[in-house]
């Protein structure tokens, strides 16, 4: 019985690599969690372990629900590990209600208001001569760049934060998400 299963499996895999048909392919994982391209980004990073810190200031900044909409947007994603880079404190003293607005503009420096996956972002560095400007939905104006040694994705802040994209192109149904290693900020 398993001869005929593998020898099926295999005819399968023949006839779909001969006909040209797309093979299964598997979804990008996110922090110990599958990305499900027709679910949208809110969906998807909640389930991410490495994005905790993010998905709770998105809640804090009453974001979600605009992430979850029709976008589309390409969001740059910071790790937990990013935010421990920041300064003791500073993540928690971004939650209180105080500081609402600040932490809403962060996020939103995040976000690019249309789907950009990395060929696309790669094809306006080079028609850029090297760098290229993206405007974000929180007023900032980020820079993409490839690093010429290990050829990965950048995205540098206002301030000259440099954040290397480590998990490119994670689509979802409104658009894209870029797993980033520094938490980018507003000019200061």
């Amino acid at each position: 019985m398993t001869h005929r299963f593998t020898m099926t499996g295999a005819s399968i895999l023949a006839v779909t690599l001969a006909l040209g048909l797309p093979a299964l392919a598997q979804n990008t994982m996110v922090g110990g969690a599958e990305m499900f391209p027709d679910r949208n980004i809110v969906e998807n990073a909640v389930n991410s372990a490495d994005h905790t810190t993010l998905m709770a200031a998105v809640q804090a900044a009453g974001l979600a629900e605009t992430l979850s909409g029709p976008g589309p947007f390409t969001v740059f994603a910071p790790t937990n590990a990013a935010f421990e880079k920041l300064p003791a404190g500073t993540v928690e003293d971004l939650l209180k209600p105080e500081n609402l607005e600040t932490l809403q503009t962060i996020l939103t420096c995040h976000v690019v208001p249309t789907e950009a996956f990395s060929p696309a972002v790669g094809r306006m560095v080079q028609q850029g001569g090297g760098s290229a400007a993206l405007e974000t939905v929180g007023g900032c104006t980020l820079t993409a760049s490839i690093d010429a040694a290990t050829n990965a994705l950048m995205i540098t802040d206002e301030n000259g934060n440099a954040a290397t994209v480590n998990i490119p192109d994670v689509d979802q149904a409104n658009g894209v998400i870029h797993v980033i290693d520094t938490v980018l900020l507003p000019a200061s």
